[in-house]
């Protein structure tokens, strides 16, 4: 492990180098890359140099104690080498976790998509209730909410919606949302007071860049059609709504949402890119998934991975078996509890299958 992180400061140094030499500088991809990697590797660096500093005074005290013949003076050092010495398993334990491959995507913003499943129009006002709980949740985060596509379901919530979140480590929370949430609870519409249960699916895709992904002008279909539903003036009567279909894969994205072609083009396509990644992403999961599953973050959208009991004020996240009674507190955006625990869990995860391989 040592060996590992000594060459991670090595990296560390060499890139401040790097970052001095005027050619890269000049060179804006480079000082970007090059900047880039040098925050993604700082905070192991200065635990590992905290780790170190911590080692050092523990033998400079040691060497001390051997020859110090004072008692008061002795006992000061002794109490000294504990605290230093308690410190070092919690730094050995943080480097560890720091050592543990990233998820490249974890720095990206997030193209999440909500949508009402089984249970008909509850089942959409589910979708709108996970829609308001994600947006008050990347508001505390000081994340940045677009609305890119939306269908309101006439008896409140939403068909469905897509939004853009925009924020530094967004993906890294956000896609622990991936699946199907399930609510249980008695609908304004039940007269008898029965409690219903009903479902919606949440999907979570980092942002993609056109450039990220292979994806040629000639696989791309798009038709462009009127719009519909509200929007003005314009809608039937322009053709500004545009579906983009990808021919070896057949993702489709249609949006409507923008009154200008242009926009919606810009918009299609980001969601497309998106997907398209996704797909791939999935599929060279899978073929992991058949030699090592891991609890947490799969991305399995089948899976029901969290149920919200309202009669009882209770969440249940399913993957990891937490509950907490606190459901009034969680839809209103509060979700560090159950986000920081699935984090802690897969950290556990990767971390006992780091040591597997080792």
């Amino acid at each position: 492990m040592f060996d590992r992180l000594q060459a991670v400061e090595d990296r560390y140094e060499r890139l401040n180098e790097l970052l001095s030499d005027p050619d890269i500088v000049s060179d804006s991809n480079k000082l970007r890359e090059y900047s880039k990697e040098q925050s993604d590797i700082q905070e192991m660096v200065d635990v590992y140099r905290e780790y170190k500093s911590v080692k050092e005074q523990l033998a400079d005290t040691r060497e001390l104690m051997e020859i110090e013949k004072d008692a008061e003076m002795l006992e000061m050092m002794k109490e000294e080498f504990n605290d230093l010495n308690k410190q070092v398993p919690d730094l050995e334990e943080r480097l560890r976790i720091l050592l543990i491959p990233k998820d490249p995507n974890d720095s990206k913003n997030v193209i999440m998509e909500i949508r009402g499943a089984a249970g008909g129009d509850e089942a959409n006002i589910f979708a709108g209730d996970l829609f308001r709980m994600y947006t008050r949740y990347a508001e505390t985060q000081g994340w940045k909410v677009d609305i890119m596509e939306a269908t309101p379901n006439p008896a409140g919530g939403y068909k469905e919606v897509i939004l853009m979140i925009n924020g530094q480590g967004a993906y890294s929370k956000f896609k622990y949302e991936n699946g199907a949430h399930r609510v249980q609870r008695v609908p304004a519409t039940e007269s008898q007071g029965r409690i219903h249960t009903s479902t919606a699916t949440v999907a979570c895709l980092p942002e993609v860049h056109v450039e990220d992904v292979e994806i040629h002008e000639k696989d791309i279909r798009v038709d462009t059609f009127a719009s519909s539903g509200a929007g003005g003036q314009s809608v039937n009567t322009t053709m500004s709504a545009v579906r983009m279909t990808h021919l070896p894969t057949g993702v489709v994205v249609s949006m409507q949402d923008e009154r200008s072609q242009i926009k919606n083009r810009e918009k299609a396509m980001k969601i497309l890119v998106a997907r398209v990644a996704d797909k791939h992403r999935q599929e060279a999961q899978a073929e992991i998934d058949a030699t090592r599953k891991t609890a947490v973050g799969t991305g399995d959208r089948s899976e029901r991975i969290r149920t919200y009991n309202y009669p009882q004020n209770r969440v249940t996240d399913h993957r990891i078996g937490l509950t907490i009674q606190k459901l009034d507190q969680i839809v209103e955006g509060k979700l560090d509890e159950i986000i920081d625990a699935l984090i802690l869990d897969e950290q556990a995860t990767r971390l006992a299958n780091l040591n597997e391989d080792a």
